[in-house]
């Protein structure tokens, strides 16, 4: 996608130069992953990755809502969630339990019926739902423009002299249609490892 994209604009066929592709990420479509936006929420990943850790281990690796919903608040305290955490957490166990979240459904909806659908949920934010359908639906143009890195990333890539509002990345966006979660990556990768000047 990327290199299709960098055939016909400089701007990306210039980041790649720079700096590289993007390594590619794939998450399974699970309540597991879901569970796991949630823990991994304004934490650095290798805070998110223990916690998460912990928190399947109390589970015995299960994947799915019933054992979670056996343990205690203080389990999962202990695990090192937040009591707002706790609470997100056991909303997506009764989300998918209940039906309210019935995930074998999300791949066939469209990419913005997904979004709202996870967006549903209590402690699952737009943010949040366009991880899950870019990295566990695999889905091709979702393009995440409250996402700070992204708005920083690209607007370094286009050359723009200060971080694009929302609505001007919306905008620029536009031009990479169908495959903008290849550019939101390359986005996130250019941020990260930006090249030498």
């Amino acid at each position: 996608m990327l290199d299709d994209l960098a055939s016909r604009d400089l701007h990306i066929k210039t980041a790649i130069d720079a700096a590289g592709y993007p390594r590619a990420r794939k998450r399974d479509h699970s309540f597991e992953t879901l569970l796991s936006v949630i823990c991994g929420q304004q934490l650095s990943v290798k805070a998110a990755a223990t916690i998460n850790d912990r928190v399947l281990a109390l589970m015995d690796g299960v994947s799915d809502p019933g054992p979670l919903e056996k343990l205690s608040d203080e389990q999962l305290r202990g695990a090192g969630l937040s009591r707002q955490k706790v609470s997100y957490c056991r909303s997506l166990a009764q989300a998918v339990l209940t039906g309210t979240l019935v995930l074998a459904e999300l791949p066939d909806m469209p990419d913005e019926t997904a979004i709202e659908t996870i967006v549903q949920v209590k402690g699952l934010g737009r943010w949040s739902a366009e991880m899950y359908v870019m990295f566990a639906l695999g889905r091709t143009d979702i393009w995440p423009v409250g996402d700070i890195a992204v708005r920083a990333g690209i607007s370094d890539i286009i050359g723009n002299e200060s971080r694009g509002t929302p609505k001007q990345v919306e905008e620029w966006g536009e031009r990479w249609r169908p495959y903008r979660s290849a550019v939101a990556l390359l986005s996130w990768h250019y941020y990260s490892n930006p090249p030498l000047a």
